[in-house]
């Protein structure tokens, strides 16, 4: 399960990186016609980007090395993998049990 689970996280967190790096590239391209001052599109063009990056390379670095291993750490990564993709319980892809 955990294979999977690590599998669909990695999807939707590069997923959301993608949409993250598109959308800032949208609104500080054009930020008047959203409404945004520049700077302040600057600024979460930023904040949402590295958002998203810093959620992969939690994924990546921290908690998939670490699954399987026996002991504290191999718990603590399964625990962090399962609170990661709580918010995507609903998601039609979730590898459930």
């Amino acid at each position: 399960m955990t294979d999977a689970l690590a599998a669909f996280l990695r999807a939707r967190f590069t997923e959301e990186l993608e949409k993250a790096r598109f959308a800032s590239n949208t609104v500080t391209q054009d930020p008047g016609r959203f409404g945004v001052n520049p700077e302040d599109a600057a600024r979460h063009a930023r904040f949402s980007v590295a958002t998203a990056e810093a959620r992969l390379a939690l994924l990546e670095d921290t908690v998939i090395p670490h699954l399987g291993s026996e002991g504290t750490a191999g718990r603590t990564a399964e625990y962090q993998l399962r609170l990661l993709a709580a918010p995507y319980v609903e998601h039609k892809d979730y590898p459930h049990e």
